[in-house]
């Protein structure tokens, strides 16, 4: 049995954080507790640190599952240094479960957001590399493509960012983050295949090689795509792996479309806005995410002639 003891100041806790979950949340309790402190035990559960807690009434697998995705945004994971071609390679293949990633590459981040919001911190280590200093072993024994990311798991190495996430929620507990109803999942499959297209309309018109026109079409596909479901601010309704798909891009293609572009990825979709505001109240994601001028400075770089 652990014990978890959580200090409140002045502070209201409530079932929901916005009108819109109230919605769907009918036997919700709220109270706070002003300069007092809470004890609560939680069954052969351990817990790093003190997460937010978000109470509900429920039972089963379903409670279990919202406990582990509140509990695993409570983790505060220490990042490791990213692996160069001087350092001391892992112990591979040993039954470990690693997850190989770059901190700048948003197709590892898919993978990276995919294991936070699983709550798979203490699962899967994170293995960061350099792709400025790549390590040769890389190559030689994890992924022939030398690219990222790449999971060993049950000695075995998955690659393909689309295609990881979705053995992510698959193979290890927590929380699903893909409905199980058809018409969502159809959809999902279909927004799965446009990220390519999506990319690429964006990136032509980085390079200078597409219109402004042609990059505000890629945007508003996906401001009509938001607009499908009604039940949530997101891609399918509610959270899933669609969300993680295409946040690690237009984290990035934001800040440099409006710096460099002067163009505003936002003005006149506001899904799009509501998307991106609720994406950055998502502590699994936002853990992952860097510095919008750190993401300018890279693509300056990758785009000279834009600049």
């Amino acid at each position: 049995m652990t014990t978890l003891k959580v200090s409140f100041r002045g502070t209201s806790l409530s079932s929901s954080s916005s009108p819109t979950s109230r919605q769907h949340i009918s036997d919700s309790v709220a109270f706070s507790l002003p300069k007092k402190s809470l004890t609560a035990k939680f069954p052969n559960t351990f817990i790093p640190c003190p997460p937010k807690l978000r109470l509900q009434a429920s039972s089963g697998k379903k409670a279990r599952a919202s406990l582990s995705a509140i509990v695993a945004t409570g983790v505060q994971e220490v990042l490791p240094p990213a692996l160069t071609s001087s350092s001391v390679p892992p112990t591979l293949f040993d039954g470990k479960t690693r997850l190989y990633v770059s901190y700048t590459c948003p197709f590892a981040q898919r993978a990276w957001i995919a294991r936070n919001c699983k709550g798979l911190e203490e699962k899967i280590e994170l293995v960061p590399l350099d792709l400025q200093d790549r390590p040769s072993w890389y190559k030689e024994k994890v992924n022939s493509t030398n690219k990222v990311p790449s999971l060993e798991h049950n000695n075995e190495i998955k690659v393909e960012s689309l295609d990881l996430i979705k053995y992510i929620d698959i193979n290890f507990e927590g929380p699903s983050l893909f409905p199980d109803d058809p018409a969502k999942r159809e959809f999902a499959e279909e927004l799965f295949s446009y990220t390519d297209s999506f990319n690429k309309s964006v990136f032509s018109f980085f390079k200078g090689d597409g219109t402004d026109a042609a990059a505000g079409a890629a945007f508003d596909d996906l401001e009509t795509a938001l607009s499908k479901f009604e039940d949530g601010p997101f891609f399918l309704g509610q959270f899933s792996l669609v969300d993680i798909a295409y946040a690690p891009f237009v984290e990035r293609f934001q800040p440099f479309a409006l710096d460099v572009k002067k163009f505003d990825i936002t003005a006149g979709r506001p899904k799009l806005a509501t998307w991106i505001q609720e994406m950055d109240k998502n502590v699994a994601y936002t853990k992952t995410r860097r510095d919008p001028k750190v993401h300018v400075e890279i693509y300056k770089r990758r785009f000279p002639a834009e600049v």
